[in-house]
């Protein structure tokens, strides 16, 4: 009889996926995701290990929160309204599960809120259905100032304030997040998406968004950059996460680009 439990089998899965003939495509577990569930474990139970993306005393990460918008629907049918954001990676104090069970909502003394993009070979996306030049990018930073908003805590009294999209240095290098990932496009956006909202949403742009715009830390960040910081602070582990970052690249490369 075979007494392994299902726990040491879908570790056995999880092993088996980058080696010889796995039961599920490779990319299941290689992938920007658990990329980034990986490296933000790493710099919250090592703090200070990376500076690239700070992190504060007690804050915590969580994969795939949800965060509010300051657009969401006003009647059923709303042709201006867009859903709630998946955030791939957030960091700081915070819970989970406000009015749905994953949704984020910032503790009262909260001292960080990072939200963080991870990208392996993929871009930003460009826009919700009712705001085709919405992007990934604006409607993030425009979550966080919602979620402040909610939370009632001015953004300029957090320690940390931050949206970084976290890619590999060749894709940053070739430009293609750089128009995007700039104070001055998210900006232009919301005050494009506000003003569609004919005032109703002005009060909101002026007292939450442009306050959290000026506060917040806005970049790119590339997997190599953190994994080199973690690999000086601790060598096991950026060796491990270095591997597991190649073949991320392995199985993601597609035609025209692969890892050099």
């Amino acid at each position: 009889m075979n007494n392994t439990s299902v726990w040491d089998r879908i570790l056995d899965m999880l092993r088996s996926a980058g080696n010889g003939d796995p039961p599920f495509p490779p990319t299941v577990l290689y992938n920007e995701n658990w990329m980034l569930r990986v490296v933000l474990d790493a710099l919250v139970s090592r703090r200070g290990i990376a500076e690239a993306v700070p992190v504060t005393e007690g804050a915590r990460w969580y994969s795939e929160a949800l965060l509010p918008s300051a657009f969401l629907a006003r009647v059923r049918g709303d042709p201006l309204a867009e859903s709630y954001t998946h955030a791939d990676g957030a960091v700081g104090q915070f819970g989970i599960g406000g009015v749905g069970k994953s949704d984020l909502v910032l503790d009262p003394d909260a001292r960080q809120l990072s939200i963080v993009e991870g990208k392996m070979l993929s871009r930003l996306s460009r826009g919700v259905t009712n705001a085709k030049y919405f992007d990934q990018a604006a409607r993030n930073v425009a979550c966080i100032a919602e979620v402040l908003r909610i939370a009632e805590r001015l953004p300029q009294n957090l320690e940390q304030l931050s949206f970084h999209v976290l890619a590999p240095r060749r894709q940053i290098e070739s430009g293609i997040f750089q128009d995007l990932v700039t104070k001055e496009s998210i900006a232009w956006k919301v005050e494009h998406r506000v003003q569609e909202y004919q005032g109703a949403r002005d009060e909101w742009f002026v007292d939450w968004f442009r306050p959290t715009l000026d506060a917040i830390d806005v970049g790119l960040v590339s997997w190599e950059e953190l994994l080199e910081d973690i690999a000086e602070g601790d060598p096991g582990l950026g060796e491990d996460l270095t591997a597991f970052y190649q073949k991320c690249l392995q199985f993601n490369a597609s035609v025209g680009w692969a890892p050099s």
